[in-house]
């Protein structure tokens, strides 16, 4: 319990490549990983981001000689139907299909191995075993930013919602990094969609333009694939 309130939801910045993964890519606990297995692995994926941007902690799980850490909600390539899905972008009619080129997800799964059976250590000693890939240590400075946001933008941040007005660094400290992000241009005026959520359930829109949120939209994907405005709960 210690381990999952001590990692889980904690932001570290990329120190080096680090690879997406649909298996958990290894990680010796004495730091001495091969640097060379995880380019190879990323040559599917590619990386989960650049070196100097955050990622964050989004589940921990445990196995006999293992810590399994999921970073940015891990990643997700299953099923067909991302192909057939289509979404409504930049407040415009028009509607685009989230093709299988794109990015599904930023997220990756690192499982730090021990030698033996998994011994009890604290969240600061996962922290530094990690050190050579991820830096845990400038998370002070996004407490310190958080502080300085506005009450209302902190609120949505703790309740994981998008609102009008926010930045992309504020969105992904609310959501996490989008599974998708989907630029368009009319009128001469250009917006960027990111996408979260998968069918089935519900999808958020959050559409940005120069910088900032503009418009936030839920809707509902079924199994099929194709959205429509969220449903209201049952009375």
């Amino acid at each position: 319990m210690e381990l999952i309130r001590g990692l889980t939801a904690e932001y570290a910045t990329v120190k080096a490549y680090l690879p997406r993964s649909k298996k958990a890519v290894p990680f010796p606990s004495d730091g001495k990983y091969d640097k060379k297995e995880w380019l190879a692995i990323g040559d599917e994926y590619g990386p989960v981001a650049r070196v100097g941007e955050l990622v964050q902690v989004t589940k921990i799980d445990f196995d006999d000689n293992k810590l399994i850490l999921q970073i940015n909600n891990g990643l997700n390539v299953k099923g067909k139907w991302y192909e057939r899905i289509e979404g409504g972008v930049g407040g415009g009619q028009s509607t685009v299909p989230m093709s299988r080129n794109q990015s599904r997800s930023a997220g990756t799964t690192i499982a730090v191995v021990f030698p033996g059976r998994m011994p009890a250590v604290k969240p600061a000693e996962i922290k530094t075993m990690l050190a050579p890939v991820l830096d845990f240590e400038k998370r002070s400075a996004t407490e310190n930013y958080f502080e300085t946001l506005p009450p209302e933008i902190q609120e949505a941040i703790k309740a994981k919602r998008a609102e009008i007005g926010m930045n992309r660094d504020q969105v992904k400290m609310a959501m996490g990094q989008p599974r998708d992000r989907i630029r368009e241009s009319k009128d001469g005026l250009e917006s960027e969609d990111w996408i979260y959520g998968y069918p089935p359930g519900k999808i958020t829109f959050v559409t940005f333009a120069n910088g900032k949120v503009t418009k936030v939209k839920d809707s509902y994907a079924g199994l099929g694939g194709a959205t429509a405005p969220q449903p209201k709960p049952q009375q």
